[in-house]
């Protein structure tokens, strides 16, 4: 071949090449994009060695996308770098009058701590702990001290209109059992009757059940039932429908009342099962600064706590983290605001600017929060060569095995070389976290996807080819 032949041909082929391998998007990916119809203005893809750095994949990186709970990973890594793994919230008792006897001749508070995950197994625990100081009858009012956090400045409703999904929770200081409980509809004993039975069972909670019972086939409008909560009455439920006495039972999970009043209702139910005796009723009040404290009991450590949040993408428990950076900096009563301030700062000593973050309220329940994808990786890099990446990667879920890639990459060989966050909304699809390839080397992965329909499938199909691509390196 001539040399101007040989140069038309080298010219040809990098004309030819430059577009499809640009920003080193590989074939398989790309062809999905295009075959899954998303414009390639709508999607991020980084790719970066987490240990030299090399990119392999730079596309739309500095564009600011809606991240959807891809977010979480933001907070729960500030959280455990500038809190620690082993660092705990506390639920204390306290009284303002003297106990002679087992009588407290005055009111309990209970000051609410933040706790992300007081569960009904822990609050029994607190109550039986309680009873065991000798405390048997409390003579005046069960006061409810959240004052730590902030009132919330939005309703659990807001987001998408259903504010009885436990995934709409929002954080208080003290917030017991996610604030739901268990709806459970199934057959009466005597065959003739459906029941329902709510557990656990807010002693202030009333309950109407007007389901119908019908002795026909468990099938279409035979098993169907709905929980009605009254705009007018807050502590009454009221669930109907129409349900065969041969269905096995079914349940629906809900939040009912509110913080304070579901952490009465609980409290007093479990405190007059182990003997115990209440006076008064529920106030909410900060505690005296002259009240006596009867009990302290510590929450499961950060560790555990941030590995849930990101396991299990919870939303409430995210938001928790934010606010308790900002009152553990002193911003009592803490703000969504004031944290996101703690964590843009402590960014900064890291040595991660990020001028179009927009953390929100640090759950990814939101359309303001924005990264980009070079963001995203710089963060990725950085925390998994921070003194605490062993507690931050096991917070991550693994493909094919757990969280919320349990039922992902099943049919890739060896799918937990996947560590990555999901993030999900209407219009989003989104997926960040650690891959390691063939070679034994790990890269950070980040994939954001804004596009209509996104959440149906499309994103799910571009973020595995992309992954298996990675993979493969």
């Amino acid at each position: 071949m001539t040399r101007p032949a040989a140069l038309l041909t080298l010219l040809i082929f990098v004309l030819f090449s430059a577009p499809a391998m640009a920003n080193g998007l590989a074939d398989r990916p790309r062809a999905v994009i295009k075959q899954q119809m998303v414009p390639d203005e709508a999607i991020t893809v980084v790719v970066r060695d987490v240990a030299t750095g090399e990119s392999l994949v730079e596309m739309n990186a500095g564009t600011p996308r809606t991240p959807a709970s891809v977010i979480k990973l933001v907070p729960t890594w500030a959280a455990l770098d500038i809190l620690g793994p082993a660092y705990t919230w506390k639920t204390t008792a306290w009284a303002d009058a003297p106990v002679t006897n087992g009588v407290l001749k005055g009111n309990l508070y209970l000051k609410g701590g933040g706790d992300p995950l007081l569960t009904i197994e822990r609050w029994w625990r607190f109550v039986t702990d309680l009873r065991q100081t000798g405390l048997r009858v409390i003579e005046g009012d069960i006061v409810v001290d959240d004052a730590l956090f902030a009132p919330p400045d939005a309703r659990p409703g807001d987001f998408d209109g259903r504010p009885h999904r436990t995934y709409n929770v929002l954080p208080y200081a003290l917030l017991v059992n996610l604030q739901s409980s268990e709806f459970i509809v199934r057959p009466g004993e005597s065959g003739q009757q459906v029941d329902v039975v709510v557990d656990p069972m807010p002693a202030n909670l009333k309950v109407e059940n007007r389901i119908k019972p019908v002795a026909a086939r468990c099938a279409g409008r035979n098993r169907a039932f709905s929980i009605h909560h009254p705009a007018d009455d807050p502590l009454r439920v009221v669930v109907s429908g129409t349900v065969s006495v041969s269905c096995p039972p079914q349940t629906s999970r809900q939040v009912i009342l509110r913080p304070a009043e579901y952490a009465y209702g609980t409290f007093r139910q479990l405190w007059e099962q182990q003997g115990g005796t209440i006076g008064g009723g529920l106030q909410r009040a900060p505690t005296p600064a002259e009240a006596k404290q009867l009990l302290s009991q510590e929450s499961l450590t950060l560790a555990e706590i941030v590995r849930v949040t990101n396991k299990f993408s919870s939303n409430v428990m995210a938001r928790t983290l934010v606010l308790t950076l900002a009152a553990e900096k002193g911003a009592v009563p803490a703000t969504s605001v004031a944290g996101e301030a703690v964590i843009a700062e402590w960014l900064k000593t890291r040595g991660l600017d990020f001028p179009e973050l927009v953390i929100a309220n640090g759950s990814g329940l939101s359309r303001e929060a924005r990264i980009s994808g070079d963001s995203l990786a710089r963060f990725l890099q950085t925390a998994w060569k921070s003194r605490f990446a062993p507690e931050f990667l096991a917070t991550l879920p693994l493909g094919g095995l757990d969280g919320t890639l349990r039922k992902r990459f099943a049919r890739i060989k060896d799918p937990s070389r996947i560590r990555m966050k999901t993030g999900t909304l209407n219009g989003v699809s989104s997926i960040a976290g650690y891959v390691t390839g063939d070679s034994g080397r790990t890269y950070a992965v980040a994939i954001m996807i804004n596009n209509e329909g996104a959440q149906y499938g499309p994103g799910d199909a571009v973020q595995g080819a992309v992954i298996e691509w990675v993979l493969g390196q």
